[in-house]
């Protein structure tokens, strides 16, 4: 009989493309994963669409024996979920064999972050090189902008150079940004934010205007690239050197370091992490609970200034 196990995964990347808007990172991933996972199999003479519980729970362990992170083998997991919950909801099979199975254990590494001191160095640095007049000026505005907008919104970086040029003609402190699988969501900007983009959408204006061939780019981040808008490896090493400058450590700043901070500083003045998750982007809460440490962090402050066993014993020190 023929294993049709190839045909069902081709059915499962349709369905996450065409019903769930799954990007072409994701779909490739999960493809790989099912073909590794049924690659397995085969060698065992299982069948992708018929393997049991102790099938898939065998294939976790020659994971872990071939010394896969415990994130890698989540992600393997995370894919044989979603596919057999697919052929479970298509009627293919009568059972989900993957409900049983127990994510690997793995401690999650904390978010490199930053503080708010340093992130007001870094803005410092990037208002006083932006004011300067000199040639280059538009560069050094557009580094403004991109800080002062991926602060104010913990946007993630290719969100960020891919904002349309329609931004500068909006009015009002909102801005709406459509993120992975499609989805759009609303963030606030803060006033410094709206300042430094208006700034630098001014003077993108008069230079287009001076031009001999002016160009009309959809992009508010126009540039000599593939995409036509700014790469996010120039904006991460533009970042690096306007950290060295700042006299901070190069090393340990960066647009996804900067989105850390923008969650960590909201969450730690008192933020609720559903807030952050919708500015953030992330579809599953759990996704966001890496900042759990600052809200416990709070929470232990909080105690400790108003509980009044607390004060107690503060008038005893």
């Amino acid at each position: 009989m023929r294993d049709l196990g190839r045909v069902h995964v081709e059915s499962f990347l349709e369905m996450m493309s065409a019903e769930r808007g799954a990007a072409a990172n994701t779909l490739q991933s999960y493809e790989r994963d099912l073909d590794d996972i049924r690659s397995f199999l085969n060698g065992r003479s299982i069948r992708l669409t018929e393997a049991a519980s102790a099938d898939l729970s065998a294939y976790l362990v020659s994971l872990a024996s071939q010394g896969f992170k415990p994130s890698s083998q989540a992600r393997r997991l995370a894919a044989m979920r979603q596919f057999y919950k697919f052929l479970y909801a298509e009627g293919i099979r009568t059972d989900d064999p993957t409900g049983v199975l127990d994510a690997p254990k793995k401690g999650r590494p904390l978010p490199k972050t930053m503080g708010v001191e340093e992130v007001g160095r870094l803005l410092f640095q990037a208002q006083t090189e932006a004011d300067d007049p000199a040639p280059g000026q538009l560069q050094r505005l557009r580094m403004l902008a991109l800080l002062e907008l991926l602060y104010a919104t913990g946007m993630r970086v290719s969100e960020l150079v891919s904002l349309p040029a329609r931004v500068l003609d909006q009015e009002g402190r909102f801005l709406m940004i459509r993120g992975k699988g499609n989805k759009e969501r609303l963030v606030p900007l803060s006033q410094s934010a709206i300042k430094a983009l208006k700034s630098y959408g001014r003077l993108l204006t008069a230079e287009n205007a001076v031009a001999k061939e002016p160009q009309e780019s959809p992009w508010l981040f126009p540039a000599a690239s593939k995409e036509g808008y700014l790469p996010r490896q120039v904006f991460a090493r533009d970042l690096k050197n306007l950290a060295i400058r700042a006299g901070l450590t190069p090393s340990l700043i960066s647009p996804h370091v900067m989105r850390h901070a923008f969650a960590s500083h909201l969450l730690a003045n008192g933020a609720d992490l559903r807030v952050v998750q919708e500015l953030l982007g992330h579809s599953d809460i759990s996704t966001t609970q890496i900042y759990t440490h600052v809200l416990e962090e709070r929470l232990q402050q909080l105690v400790q200034t108003h509980h009044p066993l607390a004060k107690q014993a503060k008038k005893h020190e």
